[in-house]
């Protein structure tokens, strides 16, 4: 992580265990609020359940984000 912060590259993992539209959207708006880019977001679920368990938001700051 150091040598991708020298880079200019800083990366952000939100979990968020209470996976609803608000909770989402509310973490979404919170990271790119402070200058995150989304990147990806990934759910994991538990077996026999199609609602996901956990998810995890990926965000990049610095060159990366710079969408250039």
């Amino acid at each position: 992580m150091a040598d991708a912060v020298k880079a200019g590259t800083a990366y952000k993992v939100v979990e968020i265990t209470d996976v609803t539209d608000q909770a989402v959207e509310a973490a979404l708006n919170r990271w790119t609020s402070e200058g995150y880019r989304f990147e990806s977001i990934h759910f994991a679920t538990q077996p026999g359940s199609r609602r996901p368990a956990m998810a995890f938001l990926f965000f990049t700051l610095g060159a990366a984000s710079g969408g250039e």
